[in-house]
């Protein structure tokens, strides 16, 4: 009998536990959250922060503000993020910071697991472009004459370590190109270099480049992802050139820190799948390039490795260092 009672008490403290925690978690949060982005305003991530601010601080009943925390690639805004100790702090952070910069930097503040995946926003192929005179056949005809050309072809970058960098060493090695590398400080220059016949071939957003191409300016390669992508369907993807497993892209996540509460990270993942799922949330996307993906923890966690894999291969075999 006595036995009874004591299961039957532990049963009632655990339920009163129980019930304590999902009170706690349905109570949170407590106030404003803070969305920190390591990005300057008009970036995609502060775009899509801001996107995403106003429906999430419907869901969570509380204000949410953007905090720009522009510098070292993005790898400022997502250090903050990973020692965030308040609660209330989640960020939205680019690819680089959570699969290439821990290659990149000697000395990088955090590590992959000061973060806890909550969404996926989206992704996005970078798209290959050459002057439209290199061009005047098919992809497969350009990919041919660039191998021929060997190293008197120059790519232009958005910098030592950025995705327009390491794809284009992954599709060299791929394709056997031998283009030489020159980095830039952004898209525009390196327009302008193309333009002026600096360099002859470089990868950039579909949002940067298909005006251009459009216009007669610039002549299109591929996408550079695996297949073909819904933001420029008429191009070829990489399996289709030859580029067996390459698959680049860029992606823009909301993380937490980890040691934010699994309750509130639950949450948070919840409200966003609902928002990212929206049809007009998925037509902001498209119209800003971006393609919508499965947002759940889980996709996201799979991208992160599976990228990170890729990116630590090209940049150990390259000796691709952006510090000492």
């Amino acid at each position: 009998m006595k036995k009874r009672i004591l299961i039957h008490a532990s049963l009632l403290l655990l339920g009163g536990l129980a019930a304590f925690q999902t009170q706690a978690a349905d109570g949170w949060p407590t106030k404003a959250v803070r969305i920190v982005v390591g990005y300057p305003a008009g970036s995609s991530p502060d775009i899509q922060a801001r996107m995403l601010a106003e429906p999430l601080a419907k869901a969570l009943g509380q204000a949410v503000v953007i905090d720009n925390r522009p510098g070292a690639s993005g790898n400022i805004g997502a250090d903050i993020v990973a020692k965030a100790d308040d609660g209330h702090t989640i960020g939205v952070i680019g690819n680089g910071p959570l699969t290439s910069s821990r290659f990149l930097y000697a000395k990088l503040p955090y590590q992959p697991e000061n973060f806890a995946s909550i969404a996926l926003i989206g992704s996005a192929p970078l798209v290959w472009v050459v002057p439209k005179s290199a061009m005047p056949g098919s992809a497969a005809d350009y990919v041919k004459s660039a191998q021929a050309a060997g190293d008197r072809l120059a790519y232009g970058s958005t910098g030592p370590g950025s995705g327009s960098h390491l794809g284009m060493e992954l599709i060299k090695d791929s394709l056997k190109l031998q283009a030489l590398h020159v980095p830039f400080s952004g898209g525009p220059p390196i327009l302008n270099a193309m333009l002026g016949g600096q360099i002859q071939l470089t990868l950039l957003p579909a949002v940067t480049v298909m005006p251009m191409v459009q216009s007669g300016k610039l002549a299109a390669v591929a996408v550079t992802s695996a297949k073909r992508s819904p933001l420029a369907p008429d191009l070829p993807s990489m399996d289709e050139l030859g580029a067996k497993g390459i698959n680049i892209e860029v992606w823009n996540a909301v993380m937490a820190p980890a040691t934010m509460p699994a309750a509130h990270q639950a949450r948070l993942s919840a409200e966003l799948a609902k928002i990212l799922g929206s049809r007009e949330i998925r037509q902001k996307l498209l119209v800003m390039g971006w393609k919508d993906q499965d947002p759940s923890p889980a996709a996201l966690n799979r991208r992160i490795q599976s990228d990170t894999v890729i990116y630590r291969d090209v940049i150990t075999k390259k000796g691709i260092k952006i510090d000492g």
